[in-house]
């Protein structure tokens, strides 16, 4: 008899992970504690494409990494704004209990055949799939991905996913990853310009004032502008 193999699970947030594993275990799962207090693991058997397996399913809470530059250019005045176009940036861990939750992915997916991602299905969830994917095969480099696709977290649904398990979509992954380094690149540098240059021609009002620009940020304030015209012009 072959004994079974070791998968491990990971959705976006632990709420999905405990309904999942709920479904999956038919209420039977075993929960323990993980290195990060709130996300959970829970284990349990199930037959993956016909092989009894025995399931770890845990989570992240939302984006496990965050896109930065260097730490030489994080200061103000340690390079001229128009250079943050062009300098590169990375990738990594920056909050104490994201720290927590890739320990506990390193921990967990020693000794795996195969790792489902359960992020949500949409441009976001690939992101966040890919970055438990970096995160996994810098300590399991041969591990098996697939990609679990679900509409709702329902037993139909479920099963629907864990019979046509596919794979991760990397284009899509990667067009988050230019959003947010656009984000990035265009938020740093136009708030670091317009605040040192305001501070410089203000300096009686705006010495200590930051002066932010956000691509969402901007747009956003321009309706609620909008809106507060309307409402002091409405007869």
């Amino acid at each position: 008899m072959v004994a079974p193999f070791k998968v491990l699970n990971v959705a976006e947030k632990n709420d999905a992970a405990k309904n999942i594993a709920e479904i999956m275990s038919g209420g039977h799962s075993n929960r323990r504690e993980g290195l990060s207090r709130f996300n959970k693991i829970y284990e349990y058997q199930y037959m993956v494409q016909g092989t009894q397996a025995n399931m770890v399913m845990t989570s992240v809470s939302g984006h496990l990494l965050n896109m930065e530059f260097p730490e030489q250019f994080r200061k103000w005045w340690s390079c001229h704004p128009v250079q943050l176009f062009d300098l590169p940036v990375e990738k990594g861990v920056k909050e104490e209990n994201m720290m927590n939750i890739k320990k506990s992915l390193e921990k967990e997916v020693r000794g795996c055949k195969l790792l489902i991602i359960w992020t949500d299905c949409d441009r976001e969830g690939e992101n966040i799939g890919m970055e438990v994917v970096t995160v996994c095969r810098a300590i399991n480099r041969g591990i098996k991905v697939l990609r679990a696709k679900f509409s709702e977290i329902t037993r139909p649904s479920i099963e629907r996913a864990m019979r046509t398990l596919g794979q991760i979509n990397e284009n899509v992954s990667a067009a988050v990853d230019c959003r947010m380094e656009l984000d990035l690149r265009i938020g740093a540098a136009f708030t670091r310009f317009q605040t040192m240059r305001l501070q410089k021609m203000f300096p009686n009002n705006l010495s200590d004032k930051l002066i932010s620009y956000g691509s969402c940020q901007f747009p956003t304030m321009g309706f609620v502008v909008e809106r507060y015209k309307a409402i002091e012009n409405f007869t």
